[in-house]
């Protein structure tokens, strides 16, 4: 990464913290000084083309756009200087510092608030004509719509009364950094407390300028939003909006392929799912059709002779249908391959096991990741089905760029799929619906506290039961795998199209893994014994287990029977964000609500 008018960069970032974390609009703390990253008008240097068509199609839905953006990796600085300047330049931000000379004695900790303008080569020159270090100032005003600029310090301290540009200090008062102790004072003897800056009412820092500083130093846009106090190191000041996919093999697309080599010959004709059958007794049409599907084929047939247009499928649907179908093998195991996964043959099958319907070893695996924007103090969740819902409007990664950053990452994975008869008859008992009621309750007590955005609906039970399933997987398997449990991931699948959990574990600078999530399908009936029986207690009950989702004064409405002590995992690894999650609705507590799928005396489904 290079700051603008440098040759040599001064700090780095991995290619995939780029998309994932430091994106345009983020703000960095280098070695010497903080900067905001720079739009995509502002990476220079090669970029490799990413593919990835169902990504790309979402993305367009998403955005409105009139076609699929072109996905490019970051470009890397070459580390040559005879090279032309390459990599990511980032600007400085904020240009407000603070000196590391104190002045005066005591409890009270006084420095100067000095602008870059009036720094000499970098330093705070003292009025004994001495040098000193500054480091940039923590705070900064941001607004909902990504905006972001420096705090007018000298309408602040004076509250917009007067002209007054006389020296500023900032004074800290005490050890515990509240920002009730800190105190902008003026020379000409105007103080004003940092904690009337985060006050909701009124607006103490004054509308927001528009100004999009990743974008260039004069980058601004009409904005009524009011600015709002921002720590530039919060976790809240910056949320990459971004769409993943799995590079898996459409079953659609291998369908309408095996029709159109025999649609003029053979299929226009056909009337009925028992005509495909009998047409396929001819070696040309069993060639061409394969294992596919007579149903789905006539389905197809039939869908062309109306003249309907194809149907937009979800990202995770897409994947599910092909993890599901009859086939043994999808794609192919080449070296460099996309995908590639083999269905286990299960045995007879008993305990928990008999909630099982496939497991599908994943020996290889591409995961695309794109970033489409970012947002401010609030992060737009997902809905189940990974399909983002833009609630609030997202910051701009570039002025009139065609292209979004992505990234691929290479692994493995394992999926299991469950029984929709068994989860249907799950969902039809008396203790499964109170236990669905308590946590839509608190689902909506969530929806309440967030004023000003459309919250997303409330997922179905089977989601958070399975997504509860996978953080319990997730630390059982981790400890014989050989992945630590935050390099695992889930993907949760749950719909009409069927009910399964994807484990996966992938690294952009990796053609190959160790090969130890595919040994967790081998071996997945005492990983899922295992993972059942952490789940029955937690260091932290009974309080963990009674705990009810709409109790305002714990405030966890998104949350059952889950803490730290049993379900909550790294983040990374979770596609929720540590959310919607209940162990009652996996296995029995001692609260002794009655809503496990899984029984305790067998491991199996209730």
């Amino acid at each position: 990464m290079s700051p603008a008018r440098q040759v040599r960069p001064c700090g780095q970032i991995r290619q995939s913290q780029i998309v994932t974390t430091f994106g345009p609009g983020a703000m960095v703390d280098l070695p010497d000084q903080a900067v905001v990253i720079g739009g995509l008008e502002h990476w220079r240097g090669d970029k490799v083309r990413i593919y990835e068509e169902r990504l790309g199609s979402r993305i367009q839905a998403l955005l409105g756009l009139p076609a699929a953006p072109a996905l490019y990796a970051p470009p890397v600085d070459l580390g040559d200087p005879r090279a032309p300047a390459s990599g990511i330049t980032a600007w400085l931000f904020p240009e407000w510092f603070v000196s590391q000379f104190e002045v005066g004695t005591g409890e009270i900790r006084t420095r100067r608030l000095l602008h870059r303008r009036e720094l000499v080569d970098g330093k705070h020159l003292d009025r004994d004509r001495k040098k000193h270090p500054v480091v940039p100032v923590r705070f900064v005003q941001a607004c909902v719509r990504g905006h972001l600029s420096d705090i007018d310090w000298h309408g602040f301290v004076h509250q917009g009364r007067g002209p007054c540009r006389r020296e500023l200090s900032l004074e800290e008062q005490g050890t515990s950094g509240d920002l009730a102790d800190v105190y902008v004072r003026c020379e000409c003897g105007a103080a004003r407390s940092l904690a009337q800056a985060t006050r909701l009412a009124g607006q103490p820092l004054g509308g927001c300028r528009g100004e999009r500083p990743w974008l260039g130093p004069m980058a601004k846009e009409p904005c009524s939003e009011r600015a709002r106090f921002l720590i530039r190191s919060a976790s809240n000041a910056y949320f990459p909006q971004r769409v993943t996919a799995i590079s898996i093999p459409d079953r659609d697309a291998a369908l309408r392929q095996a029709v159109d080599r025999i649609w003029e010959d053979f299929l226009q004709y056909v009337e009925s799912a028992e005509d495909v059958r009998r047409e396929r007794r001819k070696a040309k049409v069993a060639d061409a059709l394969g294992a596919l599907d007579d149903e789905l084929v006539f389905a197809e047939i039939g869908r062309r002779k109306q003249g309907l247009a194809e149907q937009r499928k979800g990202i995770k649907q897409a994947e599910i249908e092909m993890l599901l179908s009859s086939e043994e093998e999808i794609g192919q195991d080449v070296p460099g391959g996309e995908f590639y996964a083999r269905a286990l043959p299960l045995p007879e099958r008993a305990g928990a096991m008999r909630a099982v319907e496939r497991v599908v070893l994943v020996h290889r695996l591409r995961e695309v990741v794109a970033q489409i924007g970012f947002t401010r103090f609030e992060d737009p969740l997902p809905d189940v089905d990974a399909e983002l819902k833009l609630q609030v409007e997202i910051g701009a990664l570039g002025r009139e760029s065609g292209w979004l950053p992505a990234v691929e990452n290479r692994g493995e994975g394992v999926f299991v799929a469950f029984r929709q008869d068994a989860i249907a008859a799950w969902l039809e008992r008396e203790a499964v619906k109170r236990r669905g009621a308590e946590l839509a309750a608190g689902f909506a007590a969530w929806a309440s506290n967030r004023p000003g955005t459309v919250a997303p609906l409330f997922p179905d039970l089977p989601f958070i039961m399975l997504h509860s399933l996978a953080h319990l997987l997730i630390t059982s398997v981790s400890l014989e795998c050989g992945y630590a449990a935050s390099s695992i991931r889930e993907r949760i699948y749950s719909g009409d199209s069927g009910y399964g959990i994807l484990l996966y574990t992938g690294s952009p600078d990796a053609e190959g893994t160790l090969g130890g999530l595919v040994q967790v399908g081998r071996r997945l009936a005492d990983h899922l014994r295992s993972a059942l029986e952490l789940g029955q207690l937690c260091s932290n009950d009974p309080v963990c287990a009674q705990h009810r989702p709409d109790n305002a004064q714990e405030g966890r409405f998104l949350h059952g029977a889950a803490c730290h002590g049993c379900l909550l995992i790294a983040e990374p690894s979770c596609e929720r964000r540590n959310e919607l999650l209940d162990r009652a609705l996996v296995v029995p507590t001692v609260d002794g609500a009655g809503a496990e799928f899984f029984t305790a005396a067998e491991g199996g489904p209730a």
